[in-house]
């Protein structure tokens, strides 16, 4: 046939060296381009050739396909235009058909023929629909037809005159989920014919700014659901990537000839961007526009939580092939991302159910492994399906083994539960199945289920999944099953934290999505949005509350509010929908409120309560003009002479905004706004060690206190505690330089850039603080921002932080250590961000601590007065006064004589002065030794005599 075209044509089938496809693709992409003129379409000859073409071609051709969408904070609005043109003698019907997530939701549908315009209005579903409203020339739109895995087919026919044209222009919006690190946009590019000008442009508004973005090569539908597909590397041609901090575009225009290259049916398939923003440690990143917020809460450097994990697997005789041996591949790859901590057995089940580990949980140990993949090996495929058997059995054996065993407490336990069928054995009814499973998971763990294949019960799965806590996903048979089983387990298979919630003041918000999340897994994000009662105030109170492995982790800050007037954004050309505000943290909240509405009336048993669910989904949808469940779209007539529907009028567009939408993110509290709140909580001693650096002592009993001055070198690392062998506890403190001021008799400064504490008792930790941030390891390593306010607690140490001002450590209640955070905004050229150390509380401390500082916290001395005669004299406590003119003077410390003189120290940040012995040259006699004497190798060094060098 393609033969006998070419020659047709004058062509051989190889002709100038140049494929045959090629030559027909160039050919037709010139007539396309040519016969779909709008202005000439009538009065125009067509080539025979041409001719020919349509005669084999009896639907209408596209001659356009174009999708813009905007992204701003993850909200994405997507815009389909499609234009068919019949070019044929008589009136044909015109398919559009578009596949859209099936997360999304459509917001608009308008079609136009000639001068007629039909539009699409969201009204809610009746009991009954008429047959009667179906008019003749046109069929209504259905979006939910032709459902596959993720996503759905919007369809709408209409019948074209001779010799005329009919544009299709389609809304819709999703709210894009972080899954492995990235969120994924995606366009389904399926128009089933080759198309003149076809054009994808995607505008990206990310305000925390954007990091790691890719376009990879177009996905087909068996990759759906896949990370990255094998020879993942560079984006499909004719694609433009462009980009600064905050704001990406990325094109897709390819040629007739490009698209032919990539499929001569025109299933080109998915144009997908994926990209991430930049994250602080934090309580997240909270947005607040005209009385609304939303709340993007992804934690990062978080230690991954211990699990505990049953998989249930399907191996009735249904899987018999392909898919039981992609669910083995997909298990033995998963049995080897076990981490050694972890805990797990498998269950296999067909009408029989078969425990590999009875009665216990095994731990991942190489010969677990070993073995567990051999009895993967051996499943083989006989049999019914009984799921509720299967679910029983799984839920008592995580329940006994959590009852029996001194699990952690916050370690994470789930059932992983994959099928390929609905029941067929055991107990067969699905609501049954529901309860059976609910009453045996009773709350302590969560349920995630998979389905293969299209006989699965996919209402019966995601139920499963919403009423305990889990995920649900549905694979296509002819899909790559053991990539999306690896996928779905990359996705829940690293937990960070536990028992998630999320506050705000009660008195400041309203009608606030769900806050509390039984956990929070590597890669994802947990999204709350709300509506602000108090629209005058200046600030918003957030805290997060968490558990981290052994640790409780409490964070928490002031969200700064904008005035309204400089966020609003509806002035701006390009977000006006003539509806309206266009607040899309508003429509995200509305997004988010729907879909819980839609997932707790799946849940309920109640009649009442479903139907009242329902009735606050409609109404909400018909609000904000989503197409939902409960909602339809139907089509009317605007009028007889009406513009041509505009693409642009509904879809945000970033074009010169990006400065303008910048100011709608949520900013940092500004110093001040708790800091004082919690300097007052604050109850430090005057022992301490800040500045250049200044040491003071405290000497209580004796009514005065001491200081002097440690001259080091940059780098120089400091042991100020040293108790290791007692208490377990060791201080250090590393020095950072700086030029010395103009005229000033020092050749440079130092200052501490980093405080260590490490304690060995009852268990090995440390913590490293710096002005920006605070690592503690206590075997999983918990990075935290300085700029944020934050509580860690775990068994026997607490850091709790005050954002912009200090942290304070406690060990066993009974050492209390304060550092002071010295920022300056514009630091001068002998200024550097440093660290202050403050001793609050020493009674855990040993009388054999030693250090800079810990040396005296168990000592007195005393102050003699040294006369012209030399002959000494003890001075008592009220005579100090008298002393303090007396040029010379002197202490006496362990026996040894130390001349001292008066000064005046500012510490707490310069808020307060003390009056002060000083010792001058390093604290000679004064200390131990000299201070070379306290000098560590390194950071963590815990050494407890001179000359001697330990390690925690």
């Amino acid at each position: 046939m393609i033969l006998w075209l070419c020659l047709c044509w004058g062509f051989s089938p190889v002709s100038a060296g140049q494929p045959d496809s090629e030559l027909m693709a160039r050919y037709l992409e010139e007539q396309l381009l040519a016969d779909y003129s709008i202005v000439e379409q009538v009065a125009r000859r067509v080539p025979r050739q041409a001719k020919f073409l349509q005669r084999l071609e009896t639907r209408p051709r596209m001659s356009e396909f174009h999708v813009r969408s905007t992204i701003i904070s993850r909200y994405a609005f997507t815009t389909v235009s499609c234009t068919m043109v019949n070019s044929g003698s008589e009136a044909r019907e015109a398919v559009f058909e578009m596949q859209i997530p099936a997360a999304a939701f459509i917001s608009n549908f308008t079609m136009s023929i000639g001068n007629k315009t039909y539009y699409g209005e969201v009204t809610g579903k009746e009991k009954k629909n008429s047959s009667d409203d179906k008019e003749r020339h046109k069929k209504p739109p259905s979006p939910t037809e032709g459902r596959e895995n993720g996503y759905e087919t919007f369809k709408a026919s209409i019948f074209i005159p001779r010799k005329m044209q009919a544009r299709f222009i389609l809304h819709y919006e999703e709210l894009l989920q972080r899954r492995l690190g990235k969120y994924e946009y995606t366009v389904s590019i399926r128009p089933q014919q080759l198309v003149g000008r076809l054009r994808v442009e995607v505008n990206i508004l990310e305000n925390s700014g954007i990091v790691s973005l890719e376009v990879p090569p177009l996905r087909n539908s068996k990759q759906r659901g896949n990370g990255k597909a094998e020879g993942d590397v560079s984006p499909p041609p004719s694609t433009v990537i462009g980009h600064t901090k905050t704001l990406a575009k990325v094109t897709f225009n390819p040629s007739v000839v490009e698209q032919t290259r990539i499929a001569r049916n025109g299933i080109l398939g998915d144009f997908i961007i994926r990209y991430d923003v930049n994250r602080e440690l934090s309580v997240g990143d909270v947005q607040i526009l005209n009385g609304y917020f939303v709340h993007y809460f992804a934690p990062t450097d978080l230690p991954p939580l211990p699990k505990n994990v049953v998989f249930v697997l399907d191996s009735s005789a249904s899987m018999v092939g392909t898919k039981l041996k992609q669910t083995k591949e997909a298990l033995f790859t998963i049995l080897q991302d076990l981490r050694p901590e972890d805990h797990f057995n498998i269950i296999g089940f067909s009408n029989r159910i078969k425990v590999w580990q009875q009665d216990r949980l095994v731990p991942v140990t190489p010969n677990n492994i070993r073995d567990a993949k051999k009895y993967i090996h051996n499943m083989s495929p006989t049999g019914g399906t009984n799921i509720n058997g299967a679910l029983q059995t799984g839920a008592k054996l995580l329940n006994d083994y959590i009852a029996q065993n001194d699990i952690d407490a916050r370690s994470v336990s789930l059932i992983i539960f994959l099928t390929d069928g609905r029941p067929t054995v055991g107990e067969t009814q699905s609501s049954k199945i529901l309860s059976n499973t609910k009453d045996a998971i009773r709350d302590k763990f969560c349920l995630f289920t998979i389905g293969i294949g299209n006989d699965v019960d996919h209402k019966l799965l995601e139920r499963m999944a919403l009423e305990n806590c889990g995920m649900t996903r549905l694979f296509q048979e002819d899909e790559d099953a053991a990539s999306h089983l690896k996928g779905f387990y990359d996705e829940i298979g690293t937990p960070l934290l536990s028992d998630i919630r999320v506050d705000y003041p009660e008195e400041d918000v309203e009608q606030v999505t769900q806050n509390f999340f039984p956990n929070y897994f590597n890669g994802s994000e947990i999204i709350i949005a709300g509506k602000l009662i108090n629209r005058t105030s200046d600030k918003l109170h957030v805290e997060v509350t968490a558990s981290n492995s052994k640790k409780y982790i409490l964070l928490k800050t002031d969200v700064a509010i904008d005035l309204p007037s400089r966020n609003d954004i509806r002035g701006v050309p390009g977000l006006e929908d003539g509806k309206g505000d266009n607040n899309y943290i508003e429509r995200a909240w509305s997004y988010l409120t729907i879909k819980e509405l839609l997932n707790s009336r799946l849940k309920s048993d109640d009649s009442q309560e479903k139907d009242n669910l329902m009735e606050k989904a409609k109404s909400m949808a018909l609000a904000y003009n989503f197409v939902t469940p409960f909602t339809v779209l139907k089509m009317k007539e605007a009028g007889l002479h009406s513009e041509p529907p505009q693409e642009e009028f509904i879809s945000p567009s970033t074009d010169g905004i990006g400065e303008k939408v910048q100011s709608l993110q949520g900013h940092k509290a500004p110093p001040g706004i708790r800091r004082e709140q919690d300097k007052q909580r604050i109850k430090i001693s005057k022992t301490s060690a800040d500045g250049d650096p200044h040491f003071v002592i405290d000497f209580p009993a004796s009514k005065f206190s001491v200081c002097f001055n440690i001259d080091g070198e940059p780098g120089d690392i400091l042991r100020l505690v040293s108790d290791h062998e007692e208490s377990g506890v060791t201080v250090n403190g590393q020095l950072i330089g700086a030029p010395a001021p103009p005229n000033g008799h020092k050749k440079h400064r130092t200052y501490f850039s980093t405080i260590t504490i490490l304690s060995n008792k009852p268990e090995r930790s440390y913590l490293e603080i710096t002005p920006r941030r605070v690592i503690l390891d206590d075997g999983e390593r918990l990075v935290l921002s300085c700029g944020r306010s934050a509580v860690v607690r775990s068994r026997s140490l607490e850091v709790s932080i005050s954002a912009y001002s200090n942290i304070t450590v406690t060990i066993r209640d009974s050492i209390s250590f304060v550092i002071l955070i010295h920022h300056y905004k514009k630091p001068a050229p002998y200024q550097r961000n440093h660290l202050g150390f403050y001793i609050s509380n020493s009674k855990g401390l040993s009388s054999d601590s030693h250090g800079l500082l810990g040396q005296f916290l168990n000592h007195e001395v005393k102050l003699l007065q040294e006369s012209l005669n030399t002959h000494r004299q003890e001075v008592g406590q009220n005579q100090t006064e008298a002393l303090k003119a007396n040029p010379t003077n002197t202490l006496k410390v362990k026996g040894r004589l130390v001349p001292v003189v008066w000064k005046q120290r500012r510490i707490y940040n310069g808020q307060q002065e003390v009056d002060c012995w000083f010792a001058k040259n390093n604290a000679d006699k004064l200390i131990d030794g000299s201070y070379k004497d306290y000098l560590a190798s390194h950071p963590f060094d815990t050494g407890t005599s001179f000359g001697t060098i330990n390690s925690l």
